[in-house]
């Protein structure tokens, strides 16, 4: 039965999980600033728990971001020199799809609206619906002012969507007023407990896209930021 170890530090909430199956054994923690310290006894702690060791894994599955650029860079080295370490696939998954994927998890939810707080005045903002159990994004993922999200063109009224991410706890008027505003009656709800992306999620995710055949080399990994001050660098002789 296939493997998989997902790492997500892309944002202040830092985590692991190890997925074989329908067993899951996981580690995370909002921890700002503490990402390089606390990846690696995670990662650690459940192959350990697990009784594996990496080269008995499928693939590692990494977040791609958005998110902080540090916190982005500390999971993808960690997730490309592993896996340059022992020829292992990588798989990108997106942390506002993570979020996404959590609404599902925890409160069923079909449409999702994900924000996470991007600093600068701005959010990560991405718009989600359910397939065959997956969260698909339905238009492309960006980073704007809270007075420029918008919903799909396919959105109606009285239609049911959860809200999950830090961005709406930064701009809760903001972003209600802004989606009320393009559909006065759309049924508008917080997917209560989904903050910030959980490994657990992207474990979900990874696993599907695997099977999808979307695995990549280690030396083919780069993050997406959404902004562009940042330029992603390979490990040092890669």
């Amino acid at each position: 039965m296939k493997a998989f170890l997902a790492i997500d530090s892309a944002t202040e909430y830092c985590s692991v999980a190890l997925g074989q199956g329908a067993d899951v054994i996981s580690r995370g923690a909002e921890l700002p600033r503490q990402h390089s310290q606390a990846l690696l006894p995670y990662i650690d702690e459940v192959l350990a728990e697990a009784g594996f060791s990496l080269d008995q894994l499928s693939a590692i599955i990494v977040s791609q971001g958005p998110g902080s650029f540090t916190g982005v860079r500390i999971g993808a080295s960690m997730a490309q020199g592993l896996a340059f370490s022992q020829d292992l696939p990588l798989i990108q998954v997106s942390t506002l799809a993570a979020m996404a994927q959590a609404s599902y998890r925890l409160h069923q939810a079909k449409q999702v609206l994900a924000a996470i707080d991007a600093r600068m005045s701005e959010v990560y903002w991405g718009t989600y619906g359910l397939q065959n159990g997956l969260m698909q994004a339905i238009d492309e993922e960006r980073v704007c002012a809270p007075e420029q999200v918008s919903l799909p063109a396919s959105a109606r009224q009285k239609d049911l969507w959860f809200s999950c991410g830090t961005g709406w706890e930064t701009y809760p008027q903001v972003l209600s007023d802004r989606i009320k505003a393009q559909c006065a009656e759309i049924d508008l709800r917080p997917a209560n407990g989904v903050r910030l992306p959980h490994a657990i999620d992207m474990l979900s995710l990874g696993e599907v896209y695997f099977a999808q055949g979307r695995a990549i080399a280690a030396e083919d990994l780069s993050p997406h930021y959404l902004r562009n001050e940042v330029t992603w660098q390979k490990l040092p002789g890669r």
